[in-house]
């Protein structure tokens, strides 16, 4: 994620508040004596000004969120503030381009041009998601706010996922889904995991968390493992080829209804375990039980839950809300014409549609993280080179590894949503997946949580996820897709020369 959303704060190291310690490393001042465990959770729970033991400034959540007894921010400052959040947003100055370009079918090389515009409109929206997630995080507290950010870090390519379903592009959607939860099961934290540690021997993330996310990531990939290998099975006794005319393989006229069936009862069990899990994250058993009050929680964490009790927002929530909505709508209507010039620039690149949709498709919301994390490594590192910085930021102990709850979630919750909106509308989208992207899932799922088993991360770790992805990009680029499963996924009318 972006360099100013990920900043978490270091362990304690001396006998003030969790909030001075972020201070503290902000200025580069660092005391040398640690404090002991009980030490350290009574600090964590002190006032910034008076010492005295931390007491919540809000009784509750709707008062935090309208900030009752606190004056509001103003309309105009919050939208200076969302659109100057970073210098990315020049690039919604293509927008208007973009869409003119749509419109212009004179244009030259008109398909390549729409599409690169569109791709690079999508980006700044991507960034903006990400900014409002965290303003509203200071309305809704850490556990909130999280899956706030979470869902908002995944807009884009739910967006473009529901503009593949309707244009009845499955065969494309089911490799984008793919795609988007091995970018952010591998590229995100792997570059997270070897630029945060970096500087420092380990870094560390909720056990708790992690021990949940590894049941959730599993069972994930297995529901998808289930209809691969019930395919593999009929289809090993039977003739699996396409026919002359483009009908679908033979193994029963009832193929396709089966897997329909087969899927959608998958889409509902998937989100039951997701809705029962963000339950018990959120509002665990036992009275005033909460993540931060679990005995392995990392003491950055307390602190950084009191920095958000502490800090002022800097955009009003209803301009905030407001902000979402339009930006949801432009990037749905930029999404689709983005979706009705992928089959022509794809002819005419002779990218395959699995490299398409595996890798090109997904990486437009890497893309606004890593321009920012980018900026970021050229400002720092310029700073050193011409003014001699000799006290650089100390390095975080919290590592970052929030995009593996966005994989979680595009595979618990809106994939199942996807085939049940699907089946809504009358598309036949399922979850067959060739088994070479199931292969890849299981493949990641079983890397990342190893990597994450001790609640620990390192550069080196980091470096492994990273080589894993560039190995799926290498053999991906060779694939060409089984015809079989993509027959299986023809909405009505349609053959398979047609796709």
């Amino acid at each position: 994620m972006a360099e100013r959303r990920a900043t978490h704060t270091r362990q304690n190291t001396d006998g003030v508040s969790g909030i001075q310690i972020i201070s503290q490393e902000c200025n580069g001042q660092l005391s040398p004596k640690p404090l002991s465990p009980t030490e350290l959770d009574s600090v964590n729970h002190q006032d910034l000004e008076t010492g005295e033991p931390f007491r919540p400034r809000f009784k509750t959540t709707c008062d935090r969120f309208l900030r009752r007894g606190k004056k509001p921010v103003g309309v105009i400052q919050s939208i200076k503030k969302i659109y100057g959040c970073s210098w990315l947003n020049l690039l919604l100055l293509l927008t208007p381009v973009a869409w003119w370009a749509h419109f212009d079918e004179n244009m030259v090389d008109y398909h390549t041009a729409v599409f690169s515009l569109c791709f690079l409109t999508i980006i700044p929206h991507e960034c903006l998601f990400d900014y409002c997630g965290e303003q509203m995080a200071l309305y809704c507290g850490k556990d909130l706010g999280d899956l706030i950010t979470i869902t908002l870090n995944n807009a884009v390519e739910v967006t473009l996922a529901i503009i593949l379903l309707l244009k009845c592009e499955l065969k494309l959607l089911q490799s984008t889904i793919t795609g988007v939860v091995l970018l952010h099961l591998l590229l995100v934290p792997g570059a997270a995991f070897l630029t945060g540690g970096a500087r420092i021997w380990e870094q560390d993330l909720h056990p708790a968390h992690t021990q949940l996310n590894h049941t959730l990531l599993t069972v994930g990939v297995l529901a998808l493992l289930l209809p691969a290998s019930f395919y593999a099975a009929i289809s090993g006794s039977t003739s699996s080829g396409i026919s002359a005319n483009g009908e679908l393989p033979d193994l029963g006229s009832n193929t396709q209804t089966d897997f329909l069936t087969m899927s959608r009862g998958l889409a509902v069990l998937l989100l039951l375990i997701y809705i029962c899990s963000r339950i018990f994250y959120h509002n665990p058993p036992g009275a005033g039980n909460n993540s931060l009050t679990h005995s392995l929680t990392p003491a950055q964490l307390k602190a950084y839950e009191a920095k958000l009790q502490e800090e002022e927002p800097d955009v009003n929530q209803w301009v905030c809300i407001g902000a979402l909505i339009v930006n949801i709508a432009v990037v749905a209507v930029t999404s689709e014409w983005l979706v009705d010039s992928i089959e022509p620039v794809r002819h005419v690149s002779n990218i395959t549609e699995e490299w398409f949709g595996l890798v090109l498709i997904p990486f437009v919301s890497f893309s606004a993280d890593g321009a920012v994390a980018a900026g970021y490594f050229l400002q720092k590192a310029s700073r050193r080179v011409w003014y001699k910085t000799k006290d650089p930021e100390p390095p975080n102990t919290l590592a970052k590894a929030e995009a593996i709850d966005l994989s979680i979630q595009f595979v618990l919750l809106w994939m199942p949503v996807l085939t049940l909106l699907g089946w809504c509308t009358g598309k036949p989208f399922n979850l067959l997946f060739d088994f070479f992207e199931v292969a890849l899932l299981l493949g990641a799922c079983f890397l990342v949580n190893f990597v994450t088993a001790d609640s620990k991360t390192n550069w080196a770790e980091g470096f492994i996820l990273l080589s894993f992805y560039a190995m799926m990009v290498l053999c991906t680029w060779y694939y060409t897709g089984e015809s079989d499963v993509s027959s299986l996924l023809l909405c009505p009318g349609l053959s398979a020369t047609d796709s």
